[in-house]
């Protein structure tokens, strides 16, 4: 296999691992990083879905003991039934609308020029919600109730449109909805897991046609490499959270955006190729 594809496979999951859980929006990076690496065909476009996984994965890892404490207590354990309610519901939102509307977005929107304008507006949207006076009534993603789960879901869906954040949506929902910025960072993480594992699962099958059983060996690279530069950004957003707020992605989502689009309008880089 061409070597320049193990390169690029390597490039994509860092970039997948380092931006799925910053509100900076992983699906645009990866939709600017993947043309400009010319690996956006149509079986690009799904190796991105798919490495999500190992992002996921990560999440899995870090948070294993409360995972394992779910599994094992879900028969008798109310929290644990409460955390498994509170998924379900929160995934619920976007999950119907990707049903119903992917295929339409995907056509439309999963494009450079789109996802800047994306990633402008939801720059400002930080900015704006920084700002704004916090009401925490939710101290930890434990104590949520099923609505505040439904509520930080809707939010989630806005997240369909690429260069928007699921991170990003999910955390400022929660924000606006009350949770304490742990809560909400947290809570984000662990919808992560039936979010991702559905999108890659889904677009994996729909387009298996696409891959041989070659194209496995390049998969595990990219979910490897995302599961490890997730892991250590994971661990890095945990710590920042504790004492700083988001307006630095706010600023750096408004620059990067400025330069896609200023490329494009420029012709530095032909972006409609």
């Amino acid at each position: 296999m061409d070597i320049m594809i193990w390169i690029k496979v390597v490039i994509l999951g860092v970039v997948e691992g380092l931006t799925e859980f910053l509100p900076v929006s992983s699906t645009g990076h990866l939709i600017i990083v993947g043309q400009l690496l010319d690996f956006n065909d149509e079986k690009g476009k799904i190796f991105e879905m798919v490495i999500q996984t190992g992002a996921m994965l990560a999440i899995v890892w870090e948070y294993r003991v409360k995972f394992a404490g779910v599994v094992t207590g879900l028969t008798r354990d109310r929290k644990a039934q409460q955390f498994v309610l509170n998924l379900a519901v929160a995934f619920m939102p976007a999950a119907v609308l990707e049903l119903a509307f992917g295929k339409y977005i995907k056509a439309a929107l999963f494009k450079p020029v789109p996802v800047a304008l994306a990633f402008i507006v939801g720059g400002v949207i930080i900015l704006w919600a920084e700002r704004r006076e916090h009401t925490i009534n939710v101290q930890s993603a434990d104590d949520m109730s099923w609505t505040d789960a439904l509520k930080v879901g809707c939010a989630q869906a806005f997240a369909l449109i690429p260069g928007t954040s699921r991170s990003g949506a999910t955390i400022i929902g929660g924000l606006l909805f009350g949770l304490s910025r742990r809560a909400a960072t947290e809570f984000s993480f662990f919808l992560a897991v039936p979010t991702l594992i559905a999108a890659g699962a889904y677009d994996f099958y729909k387009n298996r046609a696409l891959f041989d059983a070659g194209d496995f060996g390049v998969l595990a690279v990219g979910m490897t490499i995302s599961f490890a530069s997730a892991f250590l950004c994971v661990r890095w957003l945990l710590r920042y959270v504790s004492s700083h707020d988001f307006t630095p992605f706010a600023w750096y989502r408004i620059a990067f955006g400025l330069v896609v689009l200023g490329t494009a309008y420029s012709g530095v880089v032909n972006w409609t190729a």
